[in-house]
């Protein structure tokens, strides 16, 4: 979140898909809705809002297996107390946006108290939403209308992001991860804030979509990992929900010569360490501190070597001085690791810093 993250304005089509996905589930989870109900008959208007809607989800749900259309029948031929604690507890997970008010029920931390088998079916019905029907496209606009072709399909979800995001507006200039500043790469990957693994009917939650760089995305990384203690969100930072730019800051340390995650402010101490621990994040700005330190070493040693061999005069601590705010100077906000580079170019400028790189030039030969 060390950049500022906003929602694309496909987002209304996500928005859809998850009413739809709560609309459904509110009928198979009826206790007059039995397994033999789930049929094209009966998923149409007024059950369904639209024709257009009605004819995606019975191709959605029917396809070619029909897997998914068993998995609701499964679903409604729940007993009536495991269909509304499925319910319940689904009516929380949607309400995801509370847990960031002061006031709020509880986040639901175990599954519902429903069968194994019911669950299975749930999840990967939910999970399907995302996986195949984002994928191929949803029966909505960007902004949320129903239409029956050329809907908002994961494609466009990644690329209005992208553009949204972009701090240089050329196309070919680098792209940066929202989260660690770092490379956004060819391929971001859309990560899911919380895990639709635990909670899959926030699979295509417009709030819980975020694309990010493979880095963040793996598993040594954020993973899958729990972004709240326990069922409470209090100390933790979300992208939209409680943002972290701004508020989160990379501070170095000196005699280590390394960067460290830290909140601006002493009240977010316990988010942004969280977020560190995350991301990993002082470690990876760490690395790439060193690292673009040993390439300005390597530039001015050639710079030190060139100088001899043309029977110059060695660089001087002032000169190394100038260099470095030079360097500086031409730092690009829109740059990947702008803010490693800027703490890097502090860091140099320590008197003590630059009385050891002009010891160090002073070896060269």
């Amino acid at each position: 979140m060390l950049k500022p993250i906003s929602q694309p304005l496909c987002c209304g089509a996500l928005s859809a898909c998850l009413e739809l996905q709560m609309h459904l589930l509110r009928w198979l989870c009826d206790p007059t809705t039995a397994d033999a109900d789930v049929t094209q008959i009966n998923l149409t208007p007024p059950l369904v809002a639209t024709q257009i809607e009605a004819d995606w989800l019975w191709r959605f749900l029917y396809g070619r297996k029909q897997t998914r259309l068993n998995q609701a029948k499964l679903i409604a031929g729940m007993l009536p107390g495991e269909k509304n604690a499925l319910l319940a507890w689904s009516n929380s997970v949607v309400a995801v946006a509370d847990q960031f008010h002061s006031v709020h029920s509880a986040w639901p931390t175990a599954l519902p108290e429903i069968s194994t088998a019911a669950w299975a079916a749930f999840k990967s019905l939910m999970t399907a939403f995302y996986e195949r029907g984002l994928q191929s496209g949803l029966p909505y606009k960007p902004d949320g209308t129903p239409v029956a072709t050329g809907g908002v399909c994961y494609a466009d979800y990644v690329k209005a992001f992208r553009d949204a995001h972009r701090l240089n507006p050329d196309p070919n200039a680098r792209e940066v991860c929202v989260l660690c500043g770092g490379p956004l790469g060819q391929t971001p990957e859309v990560d899911h804030w919380i895990a639709k693994s635990a909670y899959p009917l926030l699979s295509v939650c417009a709030e819980n979509l975020l694309p990010i760089c493979g880095e963040c995305n793996s598993t040594a990384n954020k993973g899958e990992k729990d972004v709240h203690s326990a069922g409470s969100f209090a100390d933790w930072f979300h992208p939209y929900l409680r943002p972290g730019n701004g508020a989160v800051q990379l501070d170095y340390v000196l005699p280590e010569f390394s960067v460290r995650c830290s909140a601006t402010t002493p009240a977010d101490q316990p988010k942004a360490a969280k977020l560190d621990a995350l991301l990993n994040l002082s470690s990876r700005w760490t690395k790439e501190f060193k690292a673009e330190y040993a390439n300005r070493q390597d530039v001015l040693r050639r710079r030190e070597r060139q100088r001899i061999q043309q029977a110059q005069g060695r660089h001087t601590q002032l000169e190394i001085q100038v260099y470095v705010q030079q360097w500086q100077i031409d730092l690009a906000a829109s740059e990947p690791h702008h803010e490693v580079y800027r703490a890097l170019a502090a860091a140099l400028q320590e008197p003590t810093r630059l009385a050891s790189w002009h010891s160090e030039l002073a070896l060269v030969t």
